[in-house]
Protein backbone atom coordinates (compact mmCIF):
# COMPACT_ATOMS: atom_id res chain seq x y z
CA UNK A 1 0.00 0.00 0.00
CA UNK A 2 1.38 3.54 -0.70
CA UNK A 3 2.20 6.09 1.95
CA UNK A 4 1.16 8.56 -0.51
CA UNK A 5 -3.12 9.61 -0.68
CA UNK A 6 -4.49 9.02 -3.70
CA UNK A 7 -6.19 12.56 -2.82
CA UNK A 8 -5.66 14.96 -0.76
CA UNK A 9 -8.17 15.65 1.63
CA UNK A 10 -7.27 18.37 3.89
CA UNK A 11 -4.93 21.38 3.74
CA UNK A 12 -1.28 20.37 4.23
CA UNK A 13 0.57 21.31 7.48
CA UNK A 14 3.40 23.99 7.22
CA UNK A 15 5.91 21.27 7.38
CA UNK A 16 4.46 19.70 4.31
CA UNK A 17 4.45 23.08 2.21
CA UNK A 18 7.68 23.55 2.89
CA UNK A 19 9.34 20.08 1.94
CA UNK A 20 6.78 20.20 -1.12
CA UNK A 21 8.57 23.74 -1.79
CA UNK A 22 11.94 22.86 -0.73
CA UNK A 23 11.91 19.77 -2.90
CA UNK A 24 10.26 22.04 -6.24
CA UNK A 25 13.66 24.22 -5.81
CA UNK A 26 15.77 21.37 -6.04
CA UNK A 27 13.99 19.61 -8.95
CA UNK A 28 16.02 20.51 -12.00
CA UNK A 29 12.76 20.30 -14.11
CA UNK A 30 11.13 23.58 -12.36
CA UNK A 31 14.47 25.29 -12.73
CA UNK A 32 13.93 27.22 -16.13
CA UNK A 33 9.99 28.04 -15.40
CA UNK A 34 9.99 31.62 -15.95
CA UNK A 35 7.59 33.84 -12.97
CA UNK A 36 7.42 32.77 -9.12
CA UNK A 37 6.50 29.79 -8.17
CA UNK A 38 3.70 29.31 -4.49
CA UNK A 39 1.66 27.32 -3.42
CA UNK A 40 -1.64 27.20 -1.68
CA UNK A 41 -2.46 25.27 1.48
CA UNK A 42 -3.72 22.26 -0.32
CA UNK A 43 -0.03 22.29 -2.27
CA UNK A 44 -1.36 23.38 -6.02
CA UNK A 45 1.03 25.61 -8.08
CA UNK A 46 0.35 29.33 -8.42
CA UNK A 47 2.20 30.86 -10.95
CA UNK A 48 2.91 34.44 -11.07
CA UNK A 49 4.56 35.99 -14.72
CA UNK A 50 5.87 39.35 -14.51
CA UNK A 51 7.23 42.40 -16.98
CA UNK A 52 10.40 43.34 -17.14
CA UNK A 53 8.97 46.75 -15.65
CA UNK A 54 7.95 44.55 -12.56
CA UNK A 55 11.18 43.11 -12.09
CA UNK A 56 12.99 46.41 -12.60
CA UNK A 57 10.56 47.73 -9.65
CA UNK A 58 12.08 45.07 -7.40
CA UNK A 59 15.19 45.81 -7.84
CA UNK A 60 14.59 49.78 -7.78
CA UNK A 61 13.04 48.67 -4.50
CA UNK A 62 15.79 46.64 -2.70
CA UNK A 63 18.17 49.39 -3.67
CA UNK A 64 16.61 52.27 -2.20
CA UNK A 65 15.89 49.35 1.40
CA UNK A 66 20.14 49.20 1.70
CA UNK A 67 19.70 52.00 4.08
CA UNK A 68 17.97 49.83 6.62
CA UNK A 69 20.95 47.64 6.93
CA UNK A 70 19.84 44.14 7.21
CA UNK A 71 19.45 41.89 4.18
CA UNK A 72 17.31 42.96 1.37
CA UNK A 73 15.25 39.74 -0.98
CA UNK A 74 14.07 39.20 -3.65
CA UNK A 75 11.22 36.48 -3.89
CA UNK A 76 11.79 35.20 -0.97
CA UNK A 77 9.69 32.02 -0.17
CA UNK A 78 7.67 32.70 3.26
CA UNK A 79 4.55 30.10 4.85
CA UNK A 80 1.49 32.10 5.80
CA UNK A 81 -1.69 30.64 6.91
CA UNK A 82 -2.96 30.72 2.81
CA UNK A 83 -0.20 29.08 1.64
CA UNK A 84 3.45 29.22 0.62
CA UNK A 85 4.30 32.91 -0.65
CA UNK A 86 6.60 34.85 -2.45
CA UNK A 87 7.01 38.67 -2.06
CA UNK A 88 8.23 40.42 -4.82
CA UNK A 89 10.79 42.35 -2.32
CA UNK A 90 11.25 41.91 1.11
CA UNK A 91 13.57 42.62 4.19
CA UNK A 92 14.63 41.48 7.06
CA UNK A 93 16.76 42.68 10.32
CA UNK A 94 19.76 41.58 11.82
CA UNK A 95 17.81 39.94 14.69
CA UNK A 96 15.51 38.05 12.08
CA UNK A 97 18.51 36.66 9.89
CA UNK A 98 20.17 35.56 13.43
CA UNK A 99 16.91 33.39 14.30
CA UNK A 100 16.27 32.49 10.76
CA UNK A 101 19.76 31.68 8.66
CA UNK A 102 18.71 31.25 4.95
CA UNK A 103 15.98 28.86 5.55
CA UNK A 104 13.92 28.00 3.01
CA UNK A 105 11.20 28.43 3.48
CA UNK A 106 11.00 31.23 5.85
CA UNK A 107 8.71 29.86 8.84
CA UNK A 108 7.75 33.60 9.49
CA UNK A 109 7.43 36.56 7.37
CA UNK A 110 10.52 38.88 6.92
CA UNK A 111 9.71 42.52 8.98
CA UNK A 112 9.09 44.01 5.72
CA UNK A 113 7.01 41.65 2.43
CA UNK A 114 6.17 44.03 -0.67
CA UNK A 115 3.91 43.04 -3.35
CA UNK A 116 4.25 45.02 -6.54
CA UNK A 117 0.48 44.87 -7.70
CA UNK A 118 0.38 43.48 -11.68
CA UNK A 119 -2.55 44.38 -14.24
CA UNK A 120 -3.82 40.73 -13.40
CA UNK A 121 -3.84 40.68 -9.61
CA UNK A 122 -6.81 41.35 -8.25
CA UNK A 123 -7.46 43.78 -5.12
CA UNK A 124 -8.84 40.84 -2.89
CA UNK A 125 -5.78 38.46 -4.09
CA UNK A 126 -3.29 41.45 -3.45
CA UNK A 127 -5.44 42.02 0.34
CA UNK A 128 -5.22 38.36 1.20
CA UNK A 129 -1.27 38.26 0.55
CA UNK A 130 -1.20 41.44 2.71
CA UNK A 131 -2.74 39.83 5.78
CA UNK A 132 -1.40 36.65 5.33
CA UNK A 133 2.00 38.73 5.56
CA UNK A 134 0.99 40.12 8.60
CA UNK A 135 -0.51 37.14 9.94
CA UNK A 136 2.81 35.32 9.65
CA UNK A 137 4.98 37.75 11.50
CA UNK A 138 5.55 40.45 9.01
CA UNK A 139 5.27 44.17 10.59
CA UNK A 140 4.98 46.23 7.34
CA UNK A 141 3.13 44.74 4.12
CA UNK A 142 3.19 47.49 0.98
CA UNK A 143 1.05 46.95 -2.56
CA UNK A 144 2.99 49.17 -4.77
CA UNK A 145 0.60 49.95 -7.97
CA UNK A 146 3.06 51.04 -10.73
CA UNK A 147 0.21 52.14 -13.05
CA UNK A 148 -1.15 54.99 -10.84
CA UNK A 149 2.61 55.30 -9.02
CA UNK A 150 1.14 54.99 -5.28
CA UNK A 151 1.78 52.89 -2.66
CA UNK A 152 -0.47 51.94 0.15
CA UNK A 153 0.81 51.01 3.57
CA UNK A 154 -0.58 48.22 5.80
CA UNK A 155 0.57 46.97 9.11
CA UNK A 156 -0.95 44.79 12.04
CA UNK A 157 -3.79 47.28 12.68
CA UNK A 158 -5.07 48.13 9.42
CA UNK A 159 -4.02 50.43 6.73
CA UNK A 160 -1.67 53.25 7.38
CA UNK A 161 -0.87 56.57 6.08
CA UNK A 162 2.65 55.78 5.97
CA UNK A 163 5.59 53.80 6.76
CA UNK A 164 7.45 53.69 9.82
CA UNK A 165 10.46 52.33 7.82
CA UNK A 166 13.02 55.40 7.08
CA UNK A 167 13.17 54.70 3.20
CA UNK A 168 12.92 57.01 0.44
CA UNK A 169 10.32 56.34 -2.10
CA UNK A 170 10.84 59.46 -4.30
CA UNK A 171 11.50 58.73 -8.06
CA UNK A 172 10.81 55.24 -7.68
CA UNK A 173 8.65 55.10 -10.75
CA UNK A 174 10.74 57.48 -12.84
Amino acid sequence: MSATPEVIDKPLSYEALAEMYRAMCDDPRFANIPGKLELDTWGRIIMSPASNYHGNLQARLVERLQALGGQRFVEASVLTPIGLLVPDVAWASTEFLASHGNETPFTTAPELCIEVASPSNSLKELNEKVAAYLAAGATEAWIVYPQSKRFEFHGPQGRLAETAFTVDLNGLFD
